[in-house]
């Protein structure tokens, strides 16, 4: 798909990889609505690049609120044709603690619901607009890039609830890409190991420096811009599909 020619929604835009991804979307001439419930944020961004981004407050986990806001987006634009879905929470629990008990099971259902099932929730629904979209020369309609992680793989002590999240990710996405194939719609995964976020960004530098050491090359957290460059990728190649792509430099997680 032409860069220019992107007419798309990123859950979880207002910030990190997603609002890198959004900035990347404008700087090669597309154009981008941000899926958030950080208004402040997103109303920022939305406004610093107010001709080419709107900014739509969605709970990802709701039906109600993403039908809603792809209604919104599809009047304002036209037209959907990219889905970026960085939308998501982690937490830090272990399945049994001597001093805290079992997993709490309100937060593994949390991390599960937003991370999981909002991301399949925007799918389903964004498919339902892509699918009336007019082929382009590739007979393409859409595509459809998903955001999972390195703990799907390895996942650490204290992250079954992020791990079993982003795990489901990676395992729906050749599914769902065979279910669409025939819609001319893609459907990828980026999996991102330590990438300089606002997850880190409260750490202590000497706590970050040394997460980023723990990287193969080039020893150091990634960078958002670094995923959207990915994302451009995916776009512009129509070959890649039902497939998830470690952005990672070479990093294998350790249990701790």
């Amino acid at each position: 798909m032409n860069t220019e020619k992107v007419s798309a929604v990123v859950t979880g835009g207002a910030s990190g990889l997603g609002e890198a991804t959004v900035r990347n979307i404008v700087a090669n001439g597309g154009k981008a609505t941000i899926f958030d419930v950080q208004d402040d944020k997103g109303e920022k961004v939305a406004k610093e690049l107010s001709e080419h981004v709107t900014y739509v407050k969605t709970d990802v986990t709701d039906e109600t609120s993403v039908q809603e806001a792809l209604n919104k987006v599809v009047e304002k634009q036209g037209a959907i044709n990219t889905v970026i879905n960085c939308a998501g929470i982690g937490n830090g629990e272990k399945t049994f603690s001597s001093s805290k008990g079992p997993h709490q099971l309100a937060t593994f259902q949390k991390v599960i619901n937003v991370n999981l099932i909002g991301t399949f929730n925007v799918i389903r629904l964004a498919i339902e607009k892509m699918q009336e979209n007019q082929p382009n020369d590739e007979g393409e309609r859409g595509v459809i890039i998903n955001t999972a992680s390195v703990a799907a793989f390895e996942g650490q002590i204290g992250q079954v609830a992020y791990s079993a999240s982003k795990g489901g990710i990676v395992g729906m996405t050749l599914p769902i890409a065979r279910d669409v194939a025939k819609l001319g719609i893609r459907v990828m995964t980026i999996a991102p190991g330590l990438v300089d976020t606002p997850l880190f960004a409260n750490l202590p530098e000497k706590i970050r420096d040394s997460l980023g050491k723990m990287v193969p090359f080039p020893s150091r957290l990634g960078y958002p811009e670094e995923y959207a460059t990915l994302v451009q990728s995916i776009i512009e190649n129509p070959l890649l599909n039902g497939e998830t792509i470690r952005l990672d430099g070479g990093i294998r997680m350790q249990p701790k």
